[in-house]
């Protein structure tokens, strides 16, 4: 059965975003990571602190064939991603 994988990104609404998504659909999200909870990385600029509490990566399963995912871009020189999607086929 093939499984649909959605990555979504925001401009620093993605987790307002899946909380929405999630009253829909129901679930949990199995991992929320945001941007501050990286290490840090030699050669690259430290980050504001509204930039380090925008979501690197989410997650919510909607069924068993598919999830949504997404993150906010615009953080530390990330391009703007808006309106990706990635579709998986297993």
């Amino acid at each position: 059965m093939a499984t649909v994988n959605t990555y979504l990104t925001f401009n620093g609404n993605c987790l307002e975003a899946f909380l929405f998504y999630k009253s829909v659909f129901g679930g949990e999200f199995p991992y929320v990571g945001k941007f501050n909870e990286m290490p840090p990385q030699e050669g690259v600029q430290a980050m504001s602190e509204e930039d380090g509490e925008k979501i690197m990566h989410i997650s919510l399963p909607i069924s068993k064939e598919t999830s949504l995912m997404g993150s906010d871009t615009g953080v530390n020189g990330l391009q703007d991603l808006s309106k990706v999607i990635i579709f998986q086929f297993q």
